[in-house]
C-alpha cells in the first residue's frame, strides 16, 4: 500500500458487508468492503490508510482483513487503533507482515518496518508497554511461515514452539518469510461504555 500523492474517499457500499479488506490491490475479497490507496484497483472505498480517521463508523466490521499491509503504514499504533474503532466487540483480525529476518522485510522500497512474533502483543492486557494506546485485542493465534523446504519445515515447528529463543539466536541463521496474527478485538459493552461515559 504505497503512498499516494492524492487518495481519495469514496461513499462506502452496503451496510451489510460486515468484512473489511484493507489494501486489496490486485485481491479483493468478494462480498468485502474492498479499500485501497489506488482507483487503479477497482476498490470499493479508495483512502489512504495513513490519513486518519478512516472513512467508516464506529463498530461497523466482523471481520478486518489486512495481508501485507501494515508494513507499509506510517504509524502502527495509529493504524491499529483505526482497526479498534471501526471493528466490532469480538470483530477478528487477520494480518500479515513481513518478518524481520526475511530479505522480502527490506527488499521493497515502500515498506517501512518488518515485525517479530511479538510485535503487536503491545496492543494486549498485561503487556508492560500497553500504555502506547488504549486499543485492546486478544492474541488468538500468531505464526511464522518459512519459505517451503525439507529442513524449513523442522525449523518452522521449532521457531512456532519456541518463538523468542527462535528470534534471538536461530533467525538470521534460519530466516523467517512472513508472521500471520490473529487477533480479537477487545470492547466493553455497549451499555457499559455509556456508563462509563457518564461517570
Amino acid at each position: 500500500m504505497p503512498d499516494s500523492p492524492q487518495a481519495k474517499s469514496v461513499e462506502p457500499p452496503g451496510e451489510s458487508r460486515r468484512i473489511l479488506n484493507l489494501g486489496s490491490g490486485a485481491r479483493p475479497v468478494e462480498g468485502a468492503v474492498n479499500l485501497d490507496i489506488t482507483d487503479r484497483t477497482k476498490p470499493d472505498v479508495v483512502h489512504d490508510l495513513n490519513e486518519h480517521p478512516w472513512p467508516f463508523p464506529a463498530d461497523r466490521f466482523d471481520e478486518i482483513l489486512g495481508y501485507d499491509v501494515l508494513e507499509h503504514v506510517r504509524d502502527v499504533v495509529a493504524f491499529m487503533q483505526e482497526v479498534h474503532r471501526v471493528a466490532r466487540r469480538g470483530a477478528v483480525v487477520r494480518l500479515t507482515v513481513p518478518h524481520f529476518s526475511s530479505g522480502n522485510a527490506w527488499r521493497d522500497p515502500t515498506h517501512v518496518r518488518a515485525f517479530s512474533y511479538a510485535s503487536l502483543d503491545y496492543f494486549t492486557e498485561g503487556h508492560p508497554n500497553a500504555f502506547y494506546s488504549e486499543a485492546r485485542f486478544q492474541r488468538v493465534q500468531a505464526w511464522i511461515q518459512f519459505p517451503q523446504s525439507p529442513l524449513n519445515r523442522v525449523v518452522q515447528r521449532a521457531a512456532n514452539r519456541w518463538p523468542d529463543a527462535y528470534e534471538r539466536r536461530w533467525a538470521w541463521m534460519f530466516p523467517g518469510w512472513f508472521i500471520y496474527f490473529e487477533l480479537r478485538v477487545l470492547k466493553e459493552a455497549p451499555a457499559m461504555a455509556d456508563q462509563a461515559r457518564r461517570r
